[in-house]
């Protein structure tokens, strides 16, 4: 079975909730822009027949959104900002070295 076209999807929690859900949602905190970015910065390395990036529901780690996983690693990221994305896509999806501080 083959493995399919991509070395690693990268999944970033675009869930909405009401604004006062006691557990909040990742899209009030920003997450369309850092999946916006992280496709553009993805594209702009090259990196577009290698790693796909896509939008996902909730990813139940809302208190510590936003939230992004990268598979087949499985690392999962928290409180990541649109100033985080460019050291992902560096250390993580270029040089295959997950960003430490990030994970939770």
């Amino acid at each position: 079975m083959s493995a399919g076209p991509y070395e690693r999807h990268v999944f970033v929690c675009l869930n909405e909730r009401d604004p006062d859900h006691p557990r909040g949602c990742c899209a009030a905190s920003g997450s369309r822009d850092i999946h916006a970015r992280l496709k553009e910065l993805s594209k702009e390395r090259g990196l577009r027949h290698s790693v796909r990036v896509n939008k996902a529901g909730c990813l139940d780690t809302c208190e510590r959104g936003p939230s992004i996983v990268v598979y087949p690693e499985n690392v999962w990221y928290g409180g990541v900002t649109l100033g985080d994305v460019e050291e992902i896509v560096e250390s993580h999806l270029v040089n295959g070295l997950p960003v430490e501080r990030l994970r939770v």
